[in-house]
């Protein structure tokens, strides 16, 4: 079974690079990190190296400015390997989104040539102990005094938060405002004093990863910090760049969806039951049919997503419809091939039991697949109003 979709030459380069990163450096030593559950130094450093935390970062600022499509097809194929090493990019993605997007001249000049190098990595914090899907419930304080914001408060699930030196924060900077999405704005705070990693969580998938619960003490960053021309735009700032982390889960599904279809394949090949191989019965034959045709859906709609995204459109209907789709068929075809390997697929031996303990992380990250139908929803109504 074959990647979807022709590259162009310059892309086709890009791929095949992540393609030799991937045999060389993550496939031989991933079930090792992931059942040590360590931080995978080396690997990331392999990333820097390839450019990968500038993916997405216009190459005026360092960065390789590939486009969503082609940046969907290197998650694909790094989520089918292990589904944590495109966790090191994403939200670091989306704050590098946030400040190109959005940041004045200053910031963008400063901070994405350090985003695109790898120097300074990081994510994006926005649930808090309290809410989650709720982004106008939280509860973190940024007070202006004078130059500064003081912040207080803290996230928790954070992704790059331990091991990242910088974090696009959602943060109260009008408690009063109604609605409350106008006060609430977004901070670049680099880890300084008032900033401590309380712990890192313990998980049940998604290893390896650094996912850590923060406390924000007196925390002193510089008003230059606010992304934006003014407070109070935190909130759609942060929602514009959830667009391409939900192209980015999706395209994660995509790649898990099909590690689970390809290694049932081969395995059904193999294994044999009452005289011949179990890919000859039917009940295996009807499975593998249904994993292959949710593999190919979520390609398209994936696909679709990123290609309207590349067009500048608004597309967060798009992507939650391949978010919502692509993320679905990863936990089918994770619990499909469970029961294709039978209890080999129970086995610490196979790759299968970490693809279906990995699969749910992705029906609720980025927003959780309930909301996603909400989102996709109201889109529908607004699009076609009678």
């Amino acid at each position: 079974m074959t990647q979807t979709g022709a590259a162009s030459g310059d892309d086709a380069l890009i791929l095949d690079s992540i393609d030799r990163f991937l045999e060389r450096d993550v496939r031989p030593v991933v079930r090792d990190l992931e059942a040590q559950d360590v931080y995978p130094q080396a690997i990331v450093e392999r990333m820097v190296e390839l450019g990968l935390f500038g993916a997405t970062i216009a190459p005026e600022y360092g960065g390789l400015g590939l486009s969503a499509t082609t940046y969907a097809r290197i998650i694909e194929r790094l989520s089918a390997v292990w589904i944590s090493v495109p966790g090191f990019i994403n939200s670091h993605l989306i704050m590098a989104a946030a400040v190109e997007r959005y940041g004045d001249t200053e910031q963008k000049e400063y901070y994405l040539p350090r985003f695109a190098s790898g120097e300074l990595r990081g994510g994006i914090a926005l649930t808090e102990p309290d809410c989650g899907t709720d982004l106008q419930a939280i509860r973190t304080r940024a007070a202006r005094d004078g130059d500064e914001y003081v912040i207080n408060g803290a996230k928790t699930w954070i992704t790059n938060s331990a091991e990242g030196g910088i974090l696009a924060v959602l943060v109260k900077t009008d408690p009063e405002a109604q609605p409350a999405y106008r006060g609430m704005s977004l901070l670049l705070v680099e880890k300084g004093p008032g900033f401590e990693v309380a712990r890192k969580l313990d998980k049940l998938g998604y290893r390896g990863i650094d996912t850590a619960e923060l406390v924000f003490q007196n925390c002193r960053v510089p008003a230059q910090n606010l992304i934006g021309e003014s407070e109070g735009r935190g909130l759609q700032q942060i929602l514009a760049g959830l667009e391409l982390g939900r192209i980015n889960i999706a395209a994660r599904g995509v790649g898990l969806a099909r590690a689970c279809l390809e290694e049932s394949v081969a395995y059904a090949q193999l294994r044999k039951s009452f005289g011949k191989p179990i890919c000859e019965h039917q009940s295996i034959q009807i499975k593998l049919a249904d994993m292959a045709t949710r593999v190919e859906a979520a390609t398209l709609l994936t696909d679709a997503a990123a290609q309207a995204y590349d067009r500048g459109e608004r597309c967060d209907m798009e992507a939650g419809m391949a978010k919502l789709f692509a993320s679905e068929a990863a936990v089918s075809n994770s619990l499909e091939a469970m029961r294709i390997h039978g209890a080999y697929g129970y086995s610490r031996e196979f790759n299968i039991e970490r693809y279906f303990r990995d699969a749910p992380l992705l029906a609720i990250g980025e927003g959780t697949n309930e909301l996603q139908r909400i989102i996709i929803a109201r889109q529908l109504v607004e699009r076609h109003k009678v």
